[in-house]
């Protein structure tokens, strides 16, 4: 029993650690279970009210930026659960819950009205077709990619500039070839989360992957 106490206070200590990542993926998890005893007529209306598309952005632009970072389709909870643990929490900690949400909403907000404004573009060019307007748009993957590109700075050169060219190999190969609205969205949310440079000053001295093996090694 005693064992048991110890590992659910710790669980319950690094749970603490990072309030805001935790509280948001239970959000999740109870927005994912809504949807599982929703229809699929019903699921796909619900959602589409809550949709950062053209229309709902027009209408309710400040509920629908709210709403659409509280729903994830297709009930990939676990997956999210899994990149919350290894990426939101770990930049809350270093940087902080109000600076952690700052760069989230930042990311969120300005990499959907970049996107879903070149997507307007595209239908007024007639690339894109005018039923874009109702596009479903709902998710946390911008917020995401936001954390993702600004834990570039929490990794010690020259680690680093490995680390950023993965983030942006992933978030830039999708714009080749044809490229959706939601592609673009994703490299603008990580460019801003590199842009938040000045948000990660004084947060610490960054951590060097050749100091922690050394260290395990010994």
């Amino acid at each position: 029993m005693r064992i048991l106490r110890d590992l659910g206070g710790r669980a319950w200590r690094y749970v603490r650690s990072a309030p805001g990542t935790y509280v948001w993926l239970a959000i999740l998890f109870v927005t994912t279970v809504a949807l599982h005893h929703m229809s699929p007529e019903f699921e796909q209306q619900f959602l589409r009210q809550r949709s950062t598309n053209i229309r709902e952005l027009s209408d309710n632009p400040v509920r629908v930026l709210v709403a659409s970072a509280m729903w994830i389709g297709g009930g990939h909870w676990v997956p999210y659960a899994v990149l919350y643990t290894v990426f939101h929490a770990p930049a809350e900690r270093w940087l902080g819950t109000v600076r952690w949400l700052l760069v989230c909403v930042t990311a969120h907000v300005l990499a959907t009205l970049i996107s879903e404004g070149a997507l307007l573009k595209g239908i007024h060019d007639g690339i894109a077709p005018h039923s874009a307007v109702n596009t479903l748009d709902i998710g946390v993957s911008y917020a995401l990619a936001g954390v993702v590109a600004v834990l570039t700075y929490r990794i010690a050169t020259p680690w680093r500039y490995g680390y950023l060219a993965v983030v942006l190999l992933v978030y830039g190969l999708p714009l080749i070839g044809s490229p959706t609205f939601t592609d673009l969205g994703h490299l603008v949310a990580a460019l801003i989360g590199l842009a938040c440079y000045p948000l990660v000053r004084g947060r610490g001295k960054a951590w060097n992957p050749k100091e922690t093996l050394t260290a395990l090694k010994g």
